[in-house]
């Protein structure tokens, strides 16, 4: 017979299953839009990888749901929810072209130290002392890779800090809206409205492609939605405090597909660096993870009229 927690702790390994899944999809999608980012205009690989993302997630889920799935009460975020991850893929696109993959997921990775920041400077939120601790350790590992006033140092190298900062106001819009809205129909729209807005440029950039860079593109369409998808699945088994420090794991993958790929090894510094920010996110969702236990622990008094 199964002890009573076996089925929470079995949702919670697969949802750290389907986290890591998800990651290793992203790090694979990273390293292919590297690999294809001198034989393929930018613009159109990305047009590419958002309309694979629509049209897959809208035949798999219409036939479902119908179209009351696009039913959304806040039709303006969604949109403004949308161009936030089309501009933040774009600049990731760019960053890609000249970081190497396992620098560039490390910097991705300073989002939730980020998410802190703008919780404390435009939410209002309390912080601790100990999380502007974490928030200034994560920026300092940045700043490890980044090495300004090295060699290898040029401004294009703050593109990735300019990244963090649109995607992690996609991800504050994201965790208001998740409240009242649909995952899925958060995914429609992500999924439509950087297509429509990339085919608008499509003209402009298009340009004849062998059948091996298609094969690319479509590897990193794939990755990008199946990705979502194992994200999505992942935080519907888990709690993000359970799954957060798994996310982690990108790194990981990247440095494999950089090594494998470019026969990229990070420095010296950039591991350290690329290890600071590691281990202050993991740190962060620790205590996310403590300061929910407590709260769920402290009784819930009567409210007094």
């Amino acid at each position: 017979m199964s002890s009573p927690g076996a089925g929470p702790r079995a949702s919670a390994l697969t949802g750290i299953a389907l986290v890591v899944a998800a990651v290793a999809c992203f790090a694979t999608l990273d390293t292919t839009t590297k690999l294809v980012s001198g034989s393929v205009p930018l613009l159109m690989a990305l047009w590419f990888r958002y309309c694979f993302q629509a049209v897959v997630t809208t035949a798999t889920v219409l036939p479902r749901r119908g179209w009351g799935v696009l039913k959304t009460a806040h039709p303006r975020f969604q949109l403004l929810r949308g161009l936030l991850l089309l501009i933040s893929s774009l600049l990731a696109f760019i960053c890609l072209t000249f970081l190497p993959v396992a620098e560039f997921t490390a910097m991705g990775a300073l989002v939730p130290l980020t998410i802190t920041l703008l919780a404390a400077t435009v939410v209002g939120e309390r912080v601790s002392p100990l999380r502007w601790a974490l928030v200034l350790g994560g920026f300092a590992g940045a700043l490890v890779i980044i090495r300004p006033g090295s060699d290898n140092y040029s401004w294009a190298m703050l593109i990735p800090l300019v990244m963090v900062g649109t995607y992690s106001w996609f991800q504050v819009l994201t965790s208001r809206l998740v409240k009242t809205e649909d995952p899925i129909t958060m995914h429609l729209y992500t999924g439509w409205v950087g297509t429509l807005v990339a085919s608008l440029i499509l003209p402009f950039v298009w340009t004849q492609l062998s059948w091996s860079l298609w094969a690319h593109l479509l590897l990193m369409g794939a990755m990008a939605t199946i990705g979502h998808f194992l994200l999505i699945l992942a935080y519907t088994r888990a709690p993000a405090a359970t799954l957060t420090p798994y996310l982690y794991a990108q790194i990981g993958f990247a440095m494999l597909g950089g090594w494998l790929m470019f026969s990229h090894v990070p420095d010296r510094w950039s591991l350290i660096g690329m290890g600071m920010i590691a281990l202050c996110g993991v740190a962060g969702a620790w205590l996310t993870a403590r300061e929910s236990r407590v709260w769920r622990d402290v009784p819930v008094r009567p409210v007094e009229s």
